[in-house]
């Protein structure tokens, strides 16, 4: 038996000021220190401790003295269908004026809202799965192998001895995830956690090693998941987790 393996980006930010964008992952911003103002959807927060955002709502956040806590959140994880559920109808974030308020949200203990234990009490809600032998063959190909830039779906039914559209059918009933996001997001993990732990790497160099065919296009999907490119996020923010 195992569970699912999400994509959880947890990170730091120093004096952020953003540009109204979007992205297409689950986010969940917690300040560290001072409440901090919000614009999302056109609507203006201020004084928040926090907000949970789906994918795709246009926002931007000030937060120019002390540190915010952002998650993204692959929103094709059981943990991103499970935050889904939280909204109600219309609804297209949620806004925290308080810790308790955070506290009360998560299932946290009072004064507890620290953001390693946001992230485990997220974890700990992933279902067991016991995984078809050939979804688990395909997913030890992709973490062994997601460099390759010649990967199509050809080679991974070839792994199995599936059809491409049986293959893609199968992996998208158990994991959630098609298979063509499933391997993007694992590139974009290996990104984001060389361009956080080695900031003297190149982002040419990062772009190329985890399969992307150059930097543009590194670019295209950091910026379309996490609503910044490579560079801002590797000189605002520091690494807190990742899954």
């Amino acid at each position: 038996m195992t569970k699912q393996n999400p994509f959880i980006l947890a990170l730091k930010a120093y004096n952020l000021t953003v540009e109204i964008h979007h992205h297409s992952a689950y986010q969940i911003v917690l300040s560290n220190d001072t409440p901090f103002t919000s614009t999302i959807s056109g609507q203006l927060h201020e004084r928040i401790h926090g907000f949970l955002i789906k994918p795709h709502v246009a926002h931007f956040c000030v937060a120019e003295k002390g540190t915010l806590s952002v998650l993204n959140i692959e929103p094709y994880s059981n943990i991103g269908l499970e935050l889904a559920g939280r909204f109600k109808d219309n609804q297209e974030c949620i806004a925290f004026d308080s810790p308790s308020a955070i506290n009360s949200f998560f299932g946290m203990p009072k004064d507890s809202s620290d953001i390693n234990k946001i992230v485990d009490s997220l974890l700990s809600k992933l279902p067991s799965a016991e995984y078809d032998e050939r979804v688990t063959r395909i997913v030890e190909y992709i973490k062994a192998n997601y460099s390759e830039q010649n990967i199509t779906p050809q080679t991974f039914a070839d792994i199995v001895f599936l059809s491409p559209s049986r293959l893609a059918s199968l992996f998208k009933a158990q994991t959630g995830s098609s298979l063509s996001k499933y391997l993007l997001w694992t590139r974009l993990r290996q990104a984001v956690y060389l361009a956080l732990t080695d900031k003297a790497r190149s982002l040419t160099d990062i772009a190329y090693d985890t399969g992307f065919y150059d930097l543009p296009q590194l670019n295209k999907y950091m910026y379309e998941m996490f609503g910044m490119p490579p560079k801002a996020l590797k000189q605002n923010s520091d690494l807190i987790q990742i899954h």
